[in-house]
């Protein structure tokens, strides 16, 4: 039983949108640094981003900058991803975790204390 539940995958449109969403169960998130991460077939758990736990604060790396951001609803326990102008090779599954800290620049998979299970993202005409 997953305590990070992931949503709003799916299949899209090359330039399209789409919002991923994270939600917590048993615990909140506003005292956490929560971090995206991504898995394309065939290839290594990478980086999206990370936000800190205000949300004034976040993460980018440099293969979705000026395409994907960050937000919170700390108020509503939630975390979202926000994807736009998709490409074929942003497919993969998207995972939402608990970064270890308070800090973005802690932005890694090795520091992630809590994973969700995953929602898969395909664009694809």
């Amino acid at each position: 039983q997953s305590q990070l539940v992931e949503s709003g995958g799916g299949l899209v449109q090359p330039e399209g949108s789409l919002r991923l969403s994270c939600s917590a169960s048993g615990f909140t998130l506003n005292s956490r640094t929560i971090g995206w991460f991504r898995q394309a077939p065939g290839k290594e758990r990478e980086g999206v981003g990370c936000i800190d736990s205000s949300g004034s604060s976040a993460r980018v790396f440099d293969s979705v900058k000026g395409r994907f951001t960050f937000s919170r609803d700390n108020a509503k326990n939630t975390v979202y991803l926000h994807m736009n102008s998709l490409k074929p090779e942003d497919t993969g599954v998207y995972f939402c975790a608990v970064v270890r800290g308070n800090s973005i620049f802690y932005c890694s998979k090795y520091e992630v204390t809590d994973w969700g299970q995953g929602t898969q993202v395909t664009v694809s005409s």
